[in-house]
């Protein structure tokens, strides 16, 4: 089991390391570059293609983190079978708080990047570039990925808290 526990930290941090690293290549590098070009044609077309890649490999990092996420409470000794564990045992104390807070922003992570890769990102770049209804779908799709990043942080930090403790 402890081997299986490995690989499934291993799996936990590549996946995150994955799902931040890129949201940072978008928000710090891609973003910027293309805005920079002064092209409307040329970033929606950009921003269209790298779009679906990365949100590919997002949700890919989603689906990893969720189930090694599960095989890592399950080896820390929690029963995901059991009510109790479930109800009660996994949400208190330290660790319990830390994880209620960390599944709270995951959850909000996931709605929010559903939003914004399935319904406000393919809208706004499929759009005329420079129209007003561009304009206003690339503002809230910037905003949720700046949320999202933001979230991103706080997981991670909730994820080093709920291992080495916070004190």
């Amino acid at each position: 089991m402890h081997l299986v526990h490995l690989a499934s930290v291993w799996l936990h941090i590549l996946a995150a390391a994955t799902w931040l690293g890129t949201m940072m290549f978008l928000v710090v590098v891609l973003v910027p570059t293309l805005r920079a070009t002064g092209d409307d044609a040329l970033r929606a077309r950009l921003l269209a293609a790298s779009g679906a890649r990365l949100r590919a490999l997002g949700w890919v990092a989603f689906a990893v983190l969720l189930g090694t996420g599960m095989v890592n409470l399950v080896a820390r000794g929690f029963d995901l079978t059991d009510p109790s564990d479930l109800t009660w045992r996994l949400w208190v104390g330290p660790f319990g708080r830390t994880f209620l807070v960390k599944m709270s922003a995951f959850l909000v992570v996931v709605v929010l990047s559903a939003i914004h890769d399935f319904r406000i990102g393919p809208r706004a770049t499929t759009l005329p570039p420079g129209s007003p209804a561009a304009l206003r779908l690339r503002r809230a799709a910037t905003w949720i990925g700046r949320v999202n990043l933001l979230l991103a942080l706080v997981i991670v930090f909730c994820a080093v808290v709920m291992v080495r403790g916070l004190l």
